[in-house]
């Protein structure tokens, strides 16, 4: 049976709370039989997350199976987060940018986005991940398309410099920097 909207907001925590400690260690069970266990928590994290705002959604009598279904799409987006993270990390060994650099690992990559600012992650996930254009970035991010192509082109730089400063560690023996390429399209 489904809540009305507008219960008292303690009705409402004390229905997740009895819910979650229902499902909580077969979401966990129910995860680990279909993932790594690196991701366990995170994917029931998120499955939670869920349950919580979409509490009144959930039937009285059914709130595990209910559960599991949103636990399923939650590491269907899981897998689809590894699967572009893995994408990104070969368009961008593969890709002619500013300056190319092989790529040895997720973990490079991750590292040396977070080195670039806000703006310059979210330009090279458009360009890299959603695979657009500078003139359809322009439109996402509501400047123009010179403005898109400049900017491009100086995270992409930062990016590869940022890798290649990553390799020079002693852990990243054995990786190096890789000639110039022709700009970003």
């Amino acid at each position: 049976m489904n809540r009305p909207p507008h219960v008292p907001d303690a009705i409402r925590r004390d229905r997740y709370e009895r819910i979650f400690r229902e499902v909580y260690e077969p979401l966990q069970h129910y995860v680990l039989r279909r993932a790594a266990p690196s991701v366990v928590d995170d994917v029931v994290a998120e499955a939670l997350s869920v349950l919580w705002r979409r509490l009144d959604e959930v039937p009285d009598d059914a709130a595990l199976p209910w559960c599991y279904g949103v636990t399923r799409r939650c590491l269907a987006n899981h897998r689809r987060g590894d699967t572009r993270r893995q994408q990104l990390a070969q368009r961008l060994a593969n890709e002619p940018v500013s300056v190319a650099v092989s790529l040895g690992n997720e973990s490079e990559l991750t590292a040396a986005l977070e080195q670039l600012s806000t703006d310059e992650r979210e330009l090279v996930r458009l360009w890299a991940w959603e695979q657009l254009q500078p003139r359809e970035i322009a439109v996402v991010l509501a400047i123009s398309a010179n403005a898109v192509s400049i900017r491009l082109h100086r995270a992409q730089r930062r990016l590869a410099d940022a890798l290649a400063a990553g390799r020079k560690d002693p852990g990243h023996a054995g990786h190096e920097a890789v000639g110039h390429a022709k700009e970003a399209r």
